[in-house]
């Protein structure tokens, strides 16, 4: 027999009874029935029930162990009696009676229990992860993480796909966030870095002629911390084509995604990518207030500004004299009671506004009137007017927010999402998807008047060296993100590989040519050598299984992550270094005030 075990924890059943058996694994639970010792023993596949009373040789050693021993055990199956059968459990029809018994391992007074669902902070979950991942929870969050990267795996090869992997350690490459830096010990004073994304080298392999690379890379950010993104690394499915246009990329991308959605979401419903809409980013921000949109709520919001101009609505009247302000409204449907107006009028105000403008629609003595401050001031033409503009009737309400859009867009969206949720509109059981396109890239500074990227300066302009020309806030790139249930899943762009084209594009922001070549040197040398047409995206690993375990937090499903202040409480990291160590680099630390 094995050492260890012949037998996992969930293979035993009736067809084994009167077999002798041997499992390994951690002691789940302890009851005492009566001088009976009942131990529920569990690895990683499940748990059997073993059992012991005085009639075992190991009796007085069975009774010293205690939650989380890890032992090894040989005994007899059993069938349990049939009152006794445990139908939850695969192997809820047998028991074994303990013969032998081996610690394994012994285990001190426990921080956490791993039995049940107690909640622990989360420096005592993270201090003790080791203990943490051993609760069914964290198990099968782990068990689906791994799954569903061999099954992108297997997708992606199928779809013509090979994997290649890029540096760990390269040169400093800014992607929107700060590097990583790695001390070089052979070249004092000088840095490698970790990378943000594998981006400049995945498109080095398209000009290499390798027409259609992934991988499952690892990026490194540093990062301020959410509760959907980790704050120092996380990983993508990095992806990229040659000869592709924008929908190609979607074309193959989508149905991965779609796939993965339906083998691991519970039997949640999955949009067809056939049904995936494709959203403009300045629709998005308009309709939704948001470039990631939770389509599961139907509530679009609109512009109306025309209904307010002149009106008695002096707020919002004199607001619409300055250039570039709009009125939009929130649609709520069944949401028409001042109770429930009241409550997101407050909600506003935690947002840092003044508060929200508000109609609301009831029976009236002469049939439908229009209630609330906002329909007295305007009087009742307007207020039909937007009624009738927003598809609102009777029990229906509508929140008013005004300024300049970027000023209230993203409070805007909250909004919307609360209106949502609370009024029962927003769809559960369901992966809403939606490509947003179209994306700008240049925006002006308010202040200083000056041209910046708004958004990826790598991504070819619509319209290529022409788009150029003209005005730069009208310059859209072909850009693109994938958004789901109100995340953003995948970011990606057909890239600009032209060497001129790119000097123009980032001349405009204000980069003057030896710097391009300074801080992308590698990718301008290469376009000069016949670079084809490329382009692809990322999506977020860590996002995906967020969202296909139902959590909330992207912590649950990576294995060790750091806490909210980008520490590893387990591995006590940061640290400082040692003396030599520092010395061995050529560095000294300065202390901070």
């Amino acid at each position: 027999m094995h050492a260890y075990r012949s037998k996992t924890c969930v293979e035993l059943n009736k067809d084994h009874v009167g077999e002798t058996v041997r499992l390994s694994g951690w002691v789940h639970r302890i009851r005492d029935h009566g001088g009976i010792l009942f131990i529920d023993l569990r690895d990683h596949y499940g748990i059997t029930q073993v059992l012991c009373d005085p009639d075992s040789p190991v009796f007085s050693e069975v009774e010293k162990v205690r939650s989380e021993w890890c032992i090894r055990i040989d005994g007899t199956v059993k069938a349990r009696d049939p009152e006794l059968v445990n139908p939850k459990l695969p192997t809820g029809e047998v028991e074994v009676f303990i013969r032998d018994m081996e610690v394994l391992g012994a285990a001190d007074e426990l921080p956490l229990i791993v039995f049940g669902d107690q909640e622990y902070p989360e420096e005592t979950r993270l201090r003790y992860r080791y203990l943490d991942l051993r609760r069914e929870a964290m198990q099968k969050n782990m068990t689906m993480r791994s799954d569903v990267v061999s099954s992108i795996r297997r997708r992606m090869w199928d779809k013509g796909f090979r994997e290649f992997q890029t540096p760990i350690i390269t040169a400093s490459s800014p992607e929107g966030a700060r590097d990583f830096l790695v001390p070089s010990r052979l070249h004092p004073g000088k840095f490698y870095a970790l990378p943000q994304a594998p981006q400049q080298f995945k498109q080095l392999i398209m000009v290499s002629g390798f027409d259609k690379y992934f991988q499952i890379a690892p990026c490194f950010r540093d990062e301020d911390p959410r509760a959907d993104r980790s704050p120092t690394d996380f990983y993508q499915l990095d992806m990229e084509m040659s000869f592709v246009e924008q929908q190609d990329v979607f074309d193959t991308i989508s149905p991965v995604l779609a796939g993965i959605f339906e083998e691991f979401g519970g039997g949640r419903k999955v949009d067809a990518p056939s049904e995936w809409p494709q959203i403009s980013y300045r629709d998005a921000a308009l309709w939704y207030g948001s470039d990631k949109p939770d389509l599961r709520n139907p509530i679009k919001m609109q512009v109306v500004s025309e209904h307010f101009r002149g009106s008695g609505f002096a707020i919002f009247a004199k607001l619409l004299e300055q250039e570039g302000t709009e009125i939009r409204a929130i649609p709520a449907p069944t949401g028409g009671s001042r109770k429930f107006c009241d409550r997101m009028n407050a909600f506003a105000q935690k947002e840092g506004l003044p508060g929200m403008g508000y109609i609301f629609w009831r029976e009236g003595a002469d049939g439908m009137e229009a209630a609330g401050p906002l329909a007295k001031n305007i009087g009742p033409e307007r207020t039909e007017a937007i009624r009738q503009q927003l598809g609102l009737g009777v029990g229906d309400a509508a929140f008013f927010l005004g300024g300049k859009p970027k000023t209230f867009e993203t409070v805007a969206g909250k909004a919307r999402n609360v209106i949502g949720e609370e009024l029962g509109l927003t769809e559960k059981d369901r992966f809403a998807f939606a490509w947003i396109v179209d994306f700008p890239i240049y925006e002006k500074d308010e202040e200083s008047g000056e041209i910046d990227f708004e958004h990826n300066p790598f991504s070819m302009p619509q319209g290529g060296m022409d788009a150029l020309n003209g005005d730069p806030l009208e310059v859209k790139g072909f850009q693109y993100d994938l958004a789901c249930n109100g995340y953003e899943l995948v970011s990606g762009a057909i890239r600009n590989h032209k060497p001129e084209v790119m000097l123009k594009a980032f001349e405009i922001a204000g980069y003057g040519a030896d710097e391009v070549k300074n801080r992308f040197g590698a990718l301008f040398n290469a376009f000069h050598y016949g670079a084809p047409p490329h382009g692809g995206c990322a999506a977020g690993i860590d996002r995906i299984v967020m969202l296909l375990a139902d959590q909330q937090n992207i912590r649950e499903v990576i294995m060790f992550p750091m806490n909210q202040r980008a520490e590893d409480l387990m591995m006590n990291a940061p640290s400082e270094p040692a003396s030599d160590q520092l010395m061995e680099l050529s560095l000294r630390v300065i202390p901070q005030d």
